[in-house]
Protein backbone atom coordinates (compact mmCIF):
# COMPACT_ATOMS: atom_id res chain seq x y z
CA UNK A 1 0.00 0.00 0.00
CA UNK A 2 1.62 3.65 -1.11
CA UNK A 3 0.68 6.35 1.46
CA UNK A 4 1.33 9.91 0.62
CA UNK A 5 0.11 13.37 1.97
CA UNK A 6 -0.24 16.52 -0.63
CA UNK A 7 -1.24 20.12 0.15
CA UNK A 8 -2.74 22.94 -1.94
CA UNK A 9 -5.06 25.79 -0.97
CA UNK A 10 -8.03 23.74 -0.84
CA UNK A 11 -9.29 19.70 -0.49
CA UNK A 12 -10.57 19.93 -3.99
CA UNK A 13 -7.27 21.25 -5.50
CA UNK A 14 -5.44 18.56 -2.81
CA UNK A 15 -7.60 15.96 -4.32
CA UNK A 16 -7.08 16.88 -8.26
CA UNK A 17 -3.09 16.64 -7.12
CA UNK A 18 -3.30 13.29 -5.45
CA UNK A 19 -5.67 11.54 -8.62
CA UNK A 20 -3.29 12.98 -11.11
CA UNK A 21 -0.36 11.41 -9.89
CA UNK A 22 -1.94 7.93 -7.87
CA UNK A 23 -5.14 7.87 -10.36
CA UNK A 24 -8.02 7.62 -9.88
CA UNK A 25 -8.42 4.72 -6.86
CA UNK A 26 -6.73 6.40 -4.40
CA UNK A 27 -8.25 6.81 -1.21
CA UNK A 28 -8.70 9.98 0.90
CA UNK A 29 -7.96 8.71 4.53
CA UNK A 30 -7.93 12.18 6.25
CA UNK A 31 -8.11 15.99 5.82
CA UNK A 32 -6.57 18.93 7.65
CA UNK A 33 -5.21 22.28 7.69
CA UNK A 34 -1.50 23.28 7.94
CA UNK A 35 -0.55 26.48 9.52
CA UNK A 36 2.97 27.81 7.05
CA UNK A 37 6.02 27.61 9.40
CA UNK A 38 9.79 29.36 9.01
CA UNK A 39 10.40 32.66 9.02
CA UNK A 40 8.36 33.66 6.11
CA UNK A 41 5.80 32.50 7.12
CA UNK A 42 3.38 35.29 8.10
CA UNK A 43 3.80 35.56 3.95
CA UNK A 44 2.09 32.48 3.75
CA UNK A 45 -1.19 31.20 3.13
CA UNK A 46 -3.11 28.42 5.24
CA UNK A 47 -2.89 24.80 3.35
CA UNK A 48 -5.02 21.99 3.02
CA UNK A 49 -3.19 18.36 3.43
CA UNK A 50 -4.44 15.02 2.45
CA UNK A 51 -3.51 11.85 3.29
CA UNK A 52 -4.22 9.15 0.85
CA UNK A 53 -4.09 5.61 0.25
CA UNK A 54 -3.67 3.45 -3.17
CA UNK A 55 -3.45 -0.52 -3.09
CA UNK A 56 -0.01 -1.71 -5.32
CA UNK A 57 -0.35 -3.78 -8.13
CA UNK A 58 1.12 -6.51 -6.84
CA UNK A 59 -1.74 -6.90 -3.70
CA UNK A 60 -4.25 -6.10 -6.74
CA UNK A 61 -3.17 -9.18 -8.50
CA UNK A 62 -3.50 -11.41 -5.54
CA UNK A 63 -7.34 -9.99 -4.76
CA UNK A 64 -7.70 -11.17 -8.15
CA UNK A 65 -6.39 -14.48 -8.39
CA UNK A 66 -8.48 -15.18 -5.38
CA UNK A 67 -11.58 -14.06 -7.01
CA UNK A 68 -10.75 -15.83 -9.89
CA UNK A 69 -10.32 -18.93 -8.08
CA UNK A 70 -13.18 -19.04 -6.12
CA UNK A 71 -15.34 -18.22 -9.53
CA UNK A 72 -13.64 -21.39 -10.98
CA UNK A 73 -14.51 -23.92 -7.70
CA UNK A 74 -18.24 -22.24 -7.82
CA UNK A 75 -18.40 -23.09 -11.74
CA UNK A 76 -17.45 -26.51 -11.22
CA UNK A 77 -19.68 -27.54 -8.35
CA UNK A 78 -22.89 -26.38 -10.12
CA UNK A 79 -24.34 -28.47 -12.54
CA UNK A 80 -24.65 -27.74 -16.29
CA UNK A 81 -27.97 -27.40 -17.84
CA UNK A 82 -28.30 -27.01 -21.51
CA UNK A 83 -29.32 -23.59 -23.02
CA UNK A 84 -29.38 -21.65 -26.23
CA UNK A 85 -26.53 -18.98 -26.17
CA UNK A 86 -29.12 -16.75 -26.81
CA UNK A 87 -31.14 -17.94 -23.44
CA UNK A 88 -27.60 -18.27 -21.55
CA UNK A 89 -26.96 -14.73 -22.56
CA UNK A 90 -30.21 -13.31 -21.37
CA UNK A 91 -30.05 -15.40 -18.17
CA UNK A 92 -26.98 -13.67 -17.04
CA UNK A 93 -28.23 -10.24 -17.83
CA UNK A 94 -31.52 -11.10 -15.76
CA UNK A 95 -30.03 -12.92 -13.18
CA UNK A 96 -26.49 -12.53 -12.60
CA UNK A 97 -24.37 -14.91 -10.18
CA UNK A 98 -25.20 -14.79 -6.76
CA UNK A 99 -22.20 -15.66 -4.47
CA UNK A 100 -23.58 -18.04 -1.29
CA UNK A 101 -22.00 -18.30 2.26
CA UNK A 102 -22.90 -21.26 4.43
CA UNK A 103 -23.11 -20.71 8.08
CA UNK A 104 -23.33 -24.21 8.90
CA UNK A 105 -20.51 -25.77 7.06
CA UNK A 106 -18.26 -23.59 9.00
CA UNK A 107 -17.51 -25.23 13.01
CA UNK A 108 -16.72 -22.69 15.40
CA UNK A 109 -12.71 -23.62 15.56
CA UNK A 110 -12.75 -22.65 12.04
CA UNK A 111 -14.51 -19.24 12.88
CA UNK A 112 -12.63 -18.29 15.86
CA UNK A 113 -9.46 -18.80 13.79
CA UNK A 114 -10.33 -17.06 11.44
CA UNK A 115 -11.73 -13.68 13.27
CA UNK A 116 -8.10 -14.25 15.13
CA UNK A 117 -6.21 -13.86 11.64
CA UNK A 118 -8.84 -10.91 10.57
CA UNK A 119 -7.67 -9.58 13.98
CA UNK A 120 -4.35 -9.74 13.34
CA UNK A 121 -4.43 -8.42 9.76
CA UNK A 122 -6.32 -5.87 10.94
CA UNK A 123 -4.32 -4.53 13.60
CA UNK A 124 -0.76 -5.16 11.24
CA UNK A 125 -2.57 -3.27 9.39
CA UNK A 126 -2.97 -0.36 11.65
CA UNK A 127 0.41 -0.89 12.75
CA UNK A 128 1.66 -0.21 9.09
CA UNK A 129 -0.03 2.72 8.22
CA UNK A 130 0.97 4.36 11.64
CA UNK A 131 4.66 3.74 10.73
CA UNK A 132 3.57 5.08 7.61
CA UNK A 133 1.82 8.35 8.50
CA UNK A 134 4.59 8.71 11.59
CA UNK A 135 7.47 8.07 9.13
CA UNK A 136 5.70 10.83 6.45
CA UNK A 137 5.30 13.73 9.49
CA UNK A 138 9.47 13.08 10.58
CA UNK A 139 10.54 13.56 7.06
CA UNK A 140 7.71 16.54 6.98
CA UNK A 141 9.16 17.74 9.98
CA UNK A 142 12.85 17.28 8.82
CA UNK A 143 11.72 19.29 5.60
CA UNK A 144 10.24 22.02 7.72
CA UNK A 145 13.46 22.64 9.92
CA UNK A 146 15.95 22.23 7.06
CA UNK A 147 13.95 24.80 4.95
CA UNK A 148 13.82 27.30 8.52
CA UNK A 149 17.26 26.55 8.71
CA UNK A 150 17.91 27.86 5.05
CA UNK A 151 15.53 30.43 5.12
CA UNK A 152 17.87 31.62 8.28
CA UNK A 153 20.89 32.15 6.53
CA UNK A 154 19.64 33.35 3.44
CA UNK A 155 18.52 36.19 6.13
CA UNK A 156 21.81 36.37 7.85
CA UNK A 157 23.69 36.64 4.56
CA UNK A 158 20.96 39.44 3.06
CA UNK A 159 21.86 41.62 6.53
CA UNK A 160 25.55 40.62 6.43
CA UNK A 161 25.64 42.17 2.70
CA UNK A 162 23.42 45.32 3.62
CA UNK A 163 26.23 46.33 6.27
CA UNK A 164 28.98 45.56 4.06
CA UNK A 165 27.07 47.56 1.01
CA UNK A 166 26.42 50.71 3.41
CA UNK A 167 30.10 50.44 4.14
CA UNK A 168 29.90 49.20 7.72
CA UNK A 169 33.46 47.84 8.74
CA UNK A 170 33.73 44.15 8.09
CA UNK A 171 35.11 43.54 11.67
CA UNK A 172 31.66 45.68 12.96
CA UNK A 173 29.31 43.83 10.63
CA UNK A 174 30.86 40.35 12.05
CA UNK A 175 30.18 41.15 15.38
CA UNK A 176 26.64 42.37 15.09
CA UNK A 177 25.84 38.78 13.40
CA UNK A 178 27.85 37.16 16.19
CA UNK A 179 25.91 38.87 18.63
CA UNK A 180 22.30 37.97 16.86
CA UNK A 181 23.24 34.56 16.55
CA UNK A 182 24.01 33.94 20.34
CA UNK A 183 20.29 34.99 21.07
CA UNK A 184 18.82 33.73 17.92
CA UNK A 185 16.60 30.80 18.26
CA UNK A 186 15.01 27.63 16.36
CA UNK A 187 11.68 28.75 14.91
CA UNK A 188 12.36 32.85 15.98
CA UNK A 189 10.29 35.20 13.75
CA UNK A 190 11.88 37.19 11.52
CA UNK A 191 10.25 40.32 12.44
CA UNK A 192 11.88 39.18 16.25
CA UNK A 193 15.30 39.20 14.41
CA UNK A 194 15.05 42.53 12.64
CA UNK A 195 14.01 44.06 15.93
CA UNK A 196 16.69 42.69 17.98
CA UNK A 197 19.10 44.35 15.09
CA UNK A 198 17.26 47.81 14.74
CA UNK A 199 17.28 48.05 18.55
CA UNK A 200 20.94 46.33 18.73
CA UNK A 201 22.41 49.53 16.45
CA UNK A 202 20.10 52.57 18.32
CA UNK A 203 21.94 51.49 21.39
CA UNK A 204 25.43 51.52 20.06
CA UNK A 205 25.02 54.89 18.56
CA UNK A 206 23.78 55.86 21.45
CA UNK A 207 21.87 58.93 22.51
CA UNK A 208 22.92 62.23 20.62
CA UNK A 209 24.78 64.92 21.94
CA UNK A 210 24.27 68.66 20.58
CA UNK A 211 25.76 71.74 22.31
CA UNK A 212 24.80 72.65 25.98
CA UNK A 213 24.66 75.50 27.70
CA UNK A 214 27.16 76.50 30.64
CA UNK A 215 26.63 76.44 34.23
CA UNK A 216 27.43 79.92 34.60
CA UNK A 217 28.94 82.34 31.84
CA UNK A 218 29.56 82.05 27.97
CA UNK A 219 29.87 78.63 26.86
CA UNK A 220 33.61 78.17 24.19
CA UNK A 221 33.21 75.96 21.65
CA UNK A 222 35.62 74.83 19.05
CA UNK A 223 35.42 73.13 16.04
CA UNK A 224 38.29 71.12 14.60
CA UNK A 225 38.85 68.95 12.04
CA UNK A 226 40.72 68.53 8.63
CA UNK A 227 40.46 71.60 5.88
CA UNK A 228 37.73 70.99 3.46
CA UNK A 229 34.98 69.14 5.51
CA UNK A 230 32.94 72.72 5.98
CA UNK A 231 33.56 73.56 9.24
CA UNK A 232 32.81 77.12 8.85
CA UNK A 233 29.83 76.74 7.04
CA UNK A 234 28.62 73.74 10.10
CA UNK A 235 29.33 77.03 12.42
CA UNK A 236 27.54 79.69 10.87
CA UNK A 237 24.28 77.19 10.66
CA UNK A 238 24.56 76.51 14.48
CA UNK A 239 25.04 80.07 15.22
CA UNK A 240 21.79 81.16 12.92
CA UNK A 241 20.14 78.26 15.26
CA UNK A 242 20.85 79.84 18.41
CA UNK A 243 20.26 83.43 17.62
CA UNK A 244 16.99 83.46 15.66
CA UNK A 245 15.33 80.28 16.77
CA UNK A 246 16.35 80.08 20.53
CA UNK A 247 17.46 83.62 20.91
CA UNK A 248 20.67 83.34 22.57
CA UNK A 249 23.37 85.60 22.97
CA UNK A 250 26.52 84.13 20.55
CA UNK A 251 29.87 85.37 19.30
CA UNK A 252 31.94 84.23 16.47
CA UNK A 253 35.61 83.93 16.68
CA UNK A 254 37.92 82.20 14.05
CA UNK A 255 41.84 81.21 14.26
CA UNK A 256 41.89 80.19 11.29
CA UNK A 257 44.08 82.79 9.69
CA UNK A 258 45.59 80.57 6.76
CA UNK A 259 42.48 80.59 4.73
CA UNK A 260 41.17 84.45 4.12
CA UNK A 261 38.34 83.42 2.64
CA UNK A 262 37.07 81.41 5.19
CA UNK A 263 37.73 84.18 7.99
CA UNK A 264 35.57 86.74 5.23
CA UNK A 265 32.40 84.18 4.85
CA UNK A 266 32.66 83.91 8.76
CA UNK A 267 32.09 87.69 9.20
CA UNK A 268 29.55 87.81 6.10
CA UNK A 269 27.05 85.69 8.37
CA UNK A 270 28.04 87.63 11.23
CA UNK A 271 27.16 90.73 9.77
CA UNK A 272 23.74 89.16 8.51
CA UNK A 273 23.03 87.58 12.32
CA UNK A 274 24.19 90.86 13.56
CA UNK A 275 26.28 89.13 16.07
CA UNK A 276 29.69 90.27 17.04
CA UNK A 277 32.94 88.56 14.92
CA UNK A 278 36.72 88.39 15.87
CA UNK A 279 39.74 87.53 14.71
CA UNK A 280 42.54 85.39 16.84
CA UNK A 281 46.01 84.83 16.24
CA UNK A 282 47.38 83.84 19.64
CA UNK A 283 46.21 82.38 22.60
CA UNK A 284 45.91 85.47 24.35
CA UNK A 285 43.58 86.86 21.82
CA UNK A 286 41.17 84.25 22.50
CA UNK A 287 41.04 84.81 26.07
CA UNK A 288 40.68 88.32 26.00
CA UNK A 289 37.70 87.66 23.14
CA UNK A 290 36.18 85.34 26.49
CA UNK A 291 36.37 88.45 28.75
CA UNK A 292 35.00 90.79 26.45
CA UNK A 293 31.88 88.54 25.82
CA UNK A 294 31.80 86.51 29.27
CA UNK A 295 27.46 88.20 29.38
CA UNK A 296 27.30 85.99 25.59
CA UNK A 297 25.93 82.39 26.05
CA UNK A 298 27.93 80.89 23.23
CA UNK A 299 30.99 81.69 21.76
CA UNK A 300 31.73 79.71 18.62
CA UNK A 301 35.72 79.29 17.42
CA UNK A 302 36.32 78.23 14.44
CA UNK A 303 39.65 76.89 13.75
CA UNK A 304 42.37 76.61 10.82
CA UNK A 305 42.19 72.87 9.12
CA UNK A 306 45.70 71.58 9.15
CA UNK A 307 47.33 68.24 8.41
CA UNK A 308 47.05 65.99 11.18
CA UNK A 309 50.25 64.54 10.53
CA UNK A 310 51.75 68.17 11.01
CA UNK A 311 52.84 68.07 14.75
CA UNK A 312 53.92 71.96 14.96
CA UNK A 313 50.24 72.53 13.91
CA UNK A 314 49.12 70.08 16.39
CA UNK A 315 50.43 71.91 19.21
CA UNK A 316 49.45 75.26 18.59
CA UNK A 317 45.92 73.53 18.32
CA UNK A 318 46.24 72.38 21.39
CA UNK A 319 47.76 75.34 23.27
CA UNK A 320 44.49 76.89 21.61
CA UNK A 321 41.71 74.41 22.68
CA UNK A 322 43.20 74.45 26.71
CA UNK A 323 43.87 78.57 26.76
CA UNK A 324 40.42 79.00 28.79
CA UNK A 325 40.25 75.81 31.08
CA UNK A 326 40.60 78.15 33.46
CA UNK A 327 38.56 80.66 32.74
CA UNK A 328 35.12 79.20 30.76
CA UNK A 329 33.67 76.15 30.09
CA UNK A 330 34.33 74.63 27.00
CA UNK A 331 33.49 72.19 24.23
CA UNK A 332 35.46 70.26 20.95
CA UNK A 333 33.27 69.20 18.47
CA UNK A 334 36.04 66.95 15.62
CA UNK A 335 34.01 67.59 12.12
CA UNK A 336 34.66 65.36 9.34
CA UNK A 337 32.50 64.63 5.91
CA UNK A 338 30.78 61.27 5.42
CA UNK A 339 32.22 60.66 2.20
CA UNK A 340 36.12 60.23 3.68
CA UNK A 341 37.09 56.98 3.34
CA UNK A 342 37.16 55.15 6.82
CA UNK A 343 41.27 54.53 6.82
CA UNK A 344 41.31 58.61 6.97
CA UNK A 345 39.18 59.15 9.37
CA UNK A 346 40.43 56.56 11.83
CA UNK A 347 43.67 58.78 11.33
CA UNK A 348 41.85 61.98 11.96
CA UNK A 349 40.21 60.66 14.78
CA UNK A 350 43.39 59.49 16.69
CA UNK A 351 45.34 62.72 15.72
CA UNK A 352 42.77 64.47 17.58
CA UNK A 353 42.33 62.21 20.23
CA UNK A 354 45.47 63.23 21.42
CA UNK A 355 44.84 66.95 22.03
CA UNK A 356 41.43 66.44 23.65
CA UNK A 357 37.88 64.74 24.20
CA UNK A 358 35.77 65.84 21.22
CA UNK A 359 31.93 64.79 20.09
CA UNK A 360 31.59 64.13 16.71
CA UNK A 361 29.79 66.26 13.56
CA UNK A 362 29.29 64.49 10.01
CA UNK A 363 28.62 66.55 7.05
CA UNK A 364 28.05 65.84 2.88
CA UNK A 365 25.42 63.09 3.90
CA UNK A 366 23.68 64.45 0.88
CA UNK A 367 26.89 63.80 -1.31
CA UNK A 368 26.54 60.12 -0.37
CA UNK A 369 24.72 56.89 -0.76
CA UNK A 370 26.62 55.19 2.33
CA UNK A 371 26.38 55.80 6.11
CA UNK A 372 28.70 53.16 7.25
CA UNK A 373 31.19 55.71 8.37
CA UNK A 374 28.95 57.04 11.08
CA UNK A 375 28.87 53.42 12.95
CA UNK A 376 32.57 53.03 12.20
CA UNK A 377 33.61 56.42 14.08
CA UNK A 378 31.23 56.15 16.54
CA UNK A 379 32.38 52.61 17.27
CA UNK A 380 36.25 53.53 16.89
CA UNK A 381 36.16 56.86 19.29
CA UNK A 382 33.38 56.22 21.57
CA UNK A 383 32.40 59.61 21.47
CA UNK A 384 29.02 61.09 21.22
CA UNK A 385 27.84 61.85 18.05
CA UNK A 386 25.61 65.01 17.81
CA UNK A 387 24.94 66.89 14.71
CA UNK A 388 24.83 66.15 10.78
CA UNK A 389 24.58 68.06 7.41
CA UNK A 390 23.63 67.75 4.14
CA UNK A 391 23.94 70.49 1.94
CA UNK A 392 25.38 74.19 1.59
CA UNK A 393 22.14 76.39 2.85
CA UNK A 394 22.32 78.20 5.91
CA UNK A 395 20.82 77.48 8.38
CA UNK A 396 18.42 74.39 6.90
CA UNK A 397 21.30 72.20 5.88
CA UNK A 398 21.46 71.06 9.33
CA UNK A 399 20.13 68.73 12.19
CA UNK A 400 20.79 66.93 15.46
CA UNK A 401 21.94 63.46 14.79
CA UNK A 402 18.74 60.95 14.49
CA UNK A 403 20.27 56.90 15.41
CA UNK A 404 16.67 55.62 14.49
CA UNK A 405 16.95 57.23 11.14
CA UNK A 406 20.58 56.23 10.30
CA UNK A 407 19.56 52.22 11.70
CA UNK A 408 16.98 52.08 9.31
CA UNK A 409 19.14 53.41 6.34
CA UNK A 410 22.13 51.23 7.40
CA UNK A 411 19.42 48.23 7.35
CA UNK A 412 18.33 48.61 3.46
CA UNK A 413 15.45 51.18 4.78
CA UNK A 414 14.69 54.91 2.88
CA UNK A 415 15.39 57.87 4.32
Amino acid sequence: MIIKKFQAKTENDAVEAAKKEMGPDMVVMSVRKVKPKGFFKFLKPQLTEITVALEEESEKAVKRERVAGQTAKEQKAEPQTEQKPEKQEEAMVNNPPVRHFRQDVVDEPQKAAAEKMLEERLNNLQSFLEKQLKGTEEEREEETIEEEKNESVVFMQLLYNTMIENEVDEAYANEMIDEIEKIKKENMPIDYVLAHVYQKLILKFGKPSGISPAKQGPKVVFFVGPTGVGKTTTIAKIASRFTVDEKKKVALLTADTYRIAAAEQLRTYAGILDIPFRVIYATEDLEEGVREFKDYDYILVDTAGHSHHNEEQKENMSRLVHGVDEMAEKEVFLVVSATTKYRDLISIADAYKVLTDYKLIFTKLDETTTLGNLLNLKLYTGAPLSYVTCGQNVPDDIENFNPQTTVKQLLGGKK
